[in-house]
């Protein structure tokens, strides 16, 4: 492929959404105030994407919430506030560098900011109306009762959800947080004039949307799927999944295990799988470190199995609230002995629902382990979806033994790979499962032929997966200048970069794998071929599956990699100048 390097003016195109950001510490009500606006400005119709950080600690260190709103589908984060809702000096410098003329700012009259140039400041005395009804940790309330007076935002839906979110805590909880909010609203109408052209986008009015977070949407995903056997260790930023199966999977017939530690939760939902359950478990980074000899154990045995590796950053303990897409290499290659496996990653919330569905069937199907790749922006990012159509899931359920009167077989060579498999006390389908190696019977055996044969047999089943699961989707010209791979949730910033390409004349396409163990080579492979540059965009270090791309394919891409524990934006795509 020709190296070639383009230059095209780079500016952000016009655009009608709008992007709000509250900044602050732990304990100051970040996410509660985010999460109450999101749920209200969704039910006029508008499209939501929210994300959220914050630290580590128990109480305090930077916290944020970010809300993306408009009238059309929300392909990433962003990369452009318009307004910053600042309940901290901190938070405010945090965000600071990222303000340009005509981007507004609400804080706190005590806060002494030195706004830049253009940025359009409203100083609101956020502390002495907290004192003064009573309420001194309401600040949050204040602020977005002065956020929905300036822009518009309907009171009445915001007053309903902050009842809803926080009806747990107790009616004087509730009333005091309303009472906060309908002041900061006084305060924005009698003493505040609107000096920004900012304004809530118009909406459709109500739809048939969902605002759900990644994990959530992981959870029902698996119910869908006839999930209904779920153990799990608790583990930051997966075990938010574990909380809505709790809530949810007991009303279908299904049980949540909390396991004692991450090996407990593989060997259970192995256990769950070898007596015919439908099951999946969950990690981060570290346990899927430690569940690596009981992956290898499915994969041994050929029992069906689905792992969701919500990823954050860092080895060992990292940052275990933070972004990152750095576990490839251990999801795929981690195992000792070939161990087969299949990987798929989701790009936002929506895949969280549809590839968890997929990743079952993929399991069920060839009857061995498949790891879902998620991670901690994205699971906790709130985004609108389509409403599931339950009528048209589609579900794969593993090949039966049928009796036929000749002896059982389990691990029969067969010409896909895949053999019959039994569940416990099904007459004539008795057989072992062990992690040792075994012939047809399921009988240990360490002969030469034997080993060769089933280790053939196991790794048969991959070599259909990239044929029978519609991975992979592909934008753009059909003939490019520059193409772009990303996967997982840089894909939303690729999407976006690319609406911008178009804009300014550059013919760019993108591919966006789901599927990436075992690498989709032949789907690579055509895409490299119709443009001039390759460009892998990914979040890590070692540019992980730009290097497994370049084992297994022709392929040399370029790389834009960055590994700062925050989701890549669609400027650092777009604005490069060395392509």
């Amino acid at each position: 492929m020709q190296e070639t390097t383009f230059s095209f003016p780079r500016t952000v195109p016009d655009r009608a959404d709008l992007l709000i950001r509250i900044a602050g510490e732990g304990g100051q009500g970040i996410l509660t105030a985010g999460e109450i606006l999101s749920r209200a400005v969704a039910r006029s119709g508008l499209h939501v994407l929210a994300d959220s950080t914050f630290a580590s600690d128990i109480r305090g260190g930077d916290a944020l919430f970010q809300l993306r709103i408009s009238p059309r589908p929300i392909p990433s984060q962003g990369d452009r506030v318009d307004i910053l809702v600042a309940l901290s000096e901190n938070g405010y410098r945090s965000h600071a560098a990222g303000l340009v003329s005509g981007c507004v700012v609400i804080h706190d009259d005590q806060m002494t900011l030195g706004e830049p140039d253009g940025v359009i400041g409203y100083p609101v005395p956020m502390g002495r109306i907290c004192r003064a009804i009573g309420s001194p940790v309401s600040k949050n309330m204040v602020a977005l009762g002065v956020l929905a007076k300036l822009l518009c935002i309907p009171a009445d839906p915001l007053r309903q959800v902050i009842g809803q979110s926080l009806a747990a805590k107790g009616a004087a909880v509730v009333q005091a947080n309303r009472q906060a909010f309908d002041e900061g609203l006084a305060y924005g109408r009698d003493h505040l004039v609107k000096r920004d052209p900012h304004l809530l986008p118009v909406g459709e009015g109500e739809n048939n949307q969902l605002l759900l977070n990644g994990n959530e949407a992981i959870g029902l995903g698996a119910m869908m799927a006839g999930c209904r056997v779920y153990p799990y260790c608790p583990i930051t930023p997966a075990t938010t999944i574990g909380d809505w199966l709790s809530d949810h999977l007991p009303d279908a017939g299904g049980q949540v295990i909390i396991a004692e530690d991450v090996i407990e939760s593989a060997a259970l939902a192995i256990g769950a799988s070898y007596a015919g359950a439908k099951v999946m478990t969950s990690t981060s980074g570290p346990g899927l470190d430690v569940m690596q000899e009981l992956i290898g154990f499915a994969g041994m045995a050929e029992l069906p199995l689905v792992i969701v590796d919500v990823q954050r950053g860092g080895p060992s303990l990292g940052l275990a609230t933070k972004h990152e897409q750095s576990d490839l290499f251990s999801a795929a290659l981690g195992g000792h002995g070939d161990s087969p496996r299949i990987i798929v990653a989701a790009a936002d919330v929506n895949d969280c629902v549809g590839l968890t569905i997929e990743a079952f069937n993929l399991a069920e199907r060839y009857q061995m382990p498949v790891i879902v790749l998620s991670d901690a922006s994205l699971s906790r990012r709130r985004q609108t979806i389509p409403r599931p159509d339950l009528a048209h899931v589609r579900r794969t359920n593993r090949t039966p033994h049928e009796a036929s009167g000749s002896p059982y077989l389990r691990y029969r060579l067969t010409a896909d790979g895949i053999s019959p498999m039994s569940v416990p006390g099904q007459p004539g389908g008795e057989y072992i499962a062990t992690g040792v190696e075994h012939t047809e019977s399921g009988s240990s055996t360490e002969l030469p032929q034997d080993h060769a044969a089933m280790t053939e047999k196991r790794f048969r089943k991959l070599a259909a997966v990239e044929e029978s699961f519609a991975s992979i989707e592909r934008e753009g010209a059909a003939r490019a200048e520059v193409g772009f791979i990303s996967w997982g949730t840089t894909q939303g910033a690729v999407r976006e970069a690319m609406q911008r390409f178009r804009q300014i004349g550059l013919t760019a396409a993108a591919l966006y794998p789901k599927l990436l163990w075992p690498l989709p080579v032949k789907a690579l492979e055509t895409f490299a071929a119709s443009v001039n540059k390759v460009i892998v965009v990914e979040a890590n270090q070692q540019g992980q599956l730009a290097a497994l791309i370049r084992a297994q394919t022709k392929i040399r891409p370029g790389l834009i990699h960055l590994c700062t524990g925050v989701p890549i934006s669609p400027w650092e795509i777009f604005g490069r100048e060395d392509f």
